[in-house]
């Protein structure tokens, strides 16, 4: 299958993923600006009546751009939704991204076999993330233009399968766009990626580590200060899987070595709100952090990235 039209001619085969409080308009408007995919979940619009104002602003800022700058490679974005009961909000987002006719859709959680045909009525596509084959195959059964294999290493929720193993696998019954996730921030692991079969690298981690990117100064710094060994793998926070930095942990006043079983915690707390939380004081990140060392515009950083892809793959010809 070949790769969609709107995905062509970005700058870098890459596609930001959405981060819960991360990713803002700003973010998302650098990413697409300087050519690769910028995203956002609908859910990080709050109130919900916030969502329009944030769809219009990218909208007609991205418009703005590429009538100002004609030979520029300006990325589509793509909007996260996540299809599950406790997501109230889903038909009411579903309705905006159609009003502004949103390029992608990124679906989670349960397959998408609703939200499809929805969105391939205004034109748009639709990427499902998964973890493992047998997701991927239902997503495919749904319909889905694309498929995200998240995999070992990636940062907040993730999988436990190597990229090698996850996308051979899927390439077996899959011929369409695959986007990697798992430990990707730099040029050369995008190269990587492709080479191994996917189309698209999925990052996440390297992009909370920029001035565009909605995080606490002290999350992007204790991002450029950590390495592998400072991401910690647990169910703990959510009831799901997920790597987050240990040293968010440890502020929260965390043994992170000796979390205790979640149907079991008698761990108390003055109040609710000081019971810590994922995302707002347990820092998702993935493993890639080794790679990632100041906290610097998105530009800069995909202009790094850029220039590394094409090194690596002339060595790689000279080779």
């Amino acid at each position: 299958m070949a790769t969609p039209e709107i995905l062509r001619g970005m700058s870098l085969p890459v596609i930001g993923a959405p981060m819960f409080i991360v990713s803002t308009p700003e973010l998302v408007i650098a990413q697409c600006i300087n050519g690769v995919v910028g995203s956002f979940p609908a859910l990080n619009a709050r109130p919900k009546e916030t969502l329009d104002d944030w769809l219009r602003e990218i909208t007609s800022t991205l418009t703005a751009f590429k009538a100002s700058n004609p030979d520029a490679e300006v990325a589509p974005f793509a909007v996260n939704q996540i299809i599950h009961k406790s997501n109230d909000r889903i038909a009411d987002d579903l309705k905006l991204c159609g009003k502004y006719r949103v390029p992608i859709v990124i679906t989670s959680l349960s397959a998408p076999t609703e939200v499809v045909p929805y969105v391939h009525d205004w034109g748009g596509l639709v990427f499902h993330d998964v973890i493992n084959v047998r997701h991927a195959m239902k997503a495919i059964e749904a319909g889905v233009d694309g498929l995200i294999l998240v995999c070992t290493g990636a940062g907040g929720h993730a999988g436990t399968y190597s990229p090698f193993a996850f996308v051979h696998e899927v390439r077996r019954f899959w011929s369409g766009p695959i986007a990697l996730s798992g430990a990707i921030a730099t040029g050369r692991a995008v190269l990587a990626a492709r080479a191994i079969g996917a189309d698209f690298a999925y990052v996440g981690t390297r992009f909370i580590a920029t001035d565009e990117a909605n995080a606490d100064p002290h999350y992007k710094n204790m991002i450029a200060d950590s390495n592998a060994a400072d991401i910690l793998y647990s169910p703990y926070f959510t009831g799901v899987h997920g790597n987050y930095l240990r040293p968010s942990i440890v502020n929260a006043g965390l043994d992170p070595d000796n979390l205790p079983d979640r149907s079991k915690d008698t761990m108390t707390f003055a109040s609710d709100r000081d019971k810590p939380k994922a995302w707002r004081d347990i820092w998702g990140a993935g493993q890639a952090v080794g790679a990632i060392t100041a906290i610097e515009p998105v530009a800069t950083v995909i202009a790094r990235m850029r220039r590394e892809f094409q090194e690596a793959r002339q060595e790689i010809c000279r080779g």
